[in-house]
């Protein structure tokens, strides 16, 4: 997929595909440092990492007033699907990284594109809470241990958007074994295995 192939899927300005243009170019320079992405996904990374990440705005919620939307990105990595979301303008992303040297590529990303989000360099378990209206994973981890992980997150208008794969029929049976929160399941766009998870608290 190209950046042009990409604005078939997304409308977005020239100012935002320049955007994504020069986060893409930022990962390849970094990526011989310190392997951000598996390297055999570097020659379609518009699909496999882009256009993947990007498939959750349209299941984000709508927030009253116009407010913008609290992202909370967990085990970010990359970048994806955080920095995606913020360069879309999906809302106020913190991406919380435990790795220092991802943490720093993270930082440069959104530094030099002047992007609404920040970094958190530490472990999501020790976070204090913060009220995110959303939480996003991408291949972190099982739902059970991801439910786990964001515990103290966990408020009454919270919504997760979890990038799954294959296992998530597994994955569910585990976790609604105790979860409160509603599973709902939407087709990936990218991959014929993948599951967008949307979790939904109760009201």
């Amino acid at each position: 997929m190209t950046p042009e192939e990409f604005t078939t899927h997304f409308d977005v300005s020239r100012e935002t595909l320049a955007s994504l243009s020069a986060y893409v170019a930022l990962l390849e320079k970094w990526q011989p440092r310190i392997n951000l992405v598996s390297p055999a996904t570097l020659p379609d990374i518009w699909h496999r990492h882009i256009l993947d990440s990007a498939q959750l705005v349209p299941h984000l919620p709508t927030l009253p007033s116009g407010q913008p939307c609290q992202i909370l990105d967990i085990g970010s990595g990359a970048g994806f699907p955080g920095l995606v979301l913020a360069i879309l303008g999906a809302g106020d992303v913190q991406l919380v990284e435990s790795d220092q040297r991802k943490a720093v590529f993270l930082q440069t990303v959104i530094r030099e594109l002047a992007l609404p989000a920040s970094v958190i360099n530490q472990r999501i378990e020790r976070l204090p809470a913060c009220q995110p209206d959303v939480i996003t994973a991408r291949a972190l981890a099982p739902l059970p241990k991801l439910m786990s992980l964001i515990e103290a997150q966990f408020h009454k208008r919270l919504t997760c958007l979890f990038l799954k794969g294959a296992s998530v029929d597994e994955e569910l049976t585990n976790f609604q074994t105790y979860s409160t929160m509603t599973p709902h399941l939407y087709p990936s766009v990218t991959n014929d295995d993948g599951v967008i998870v949307k979790l939904t608290a109760p009201q």
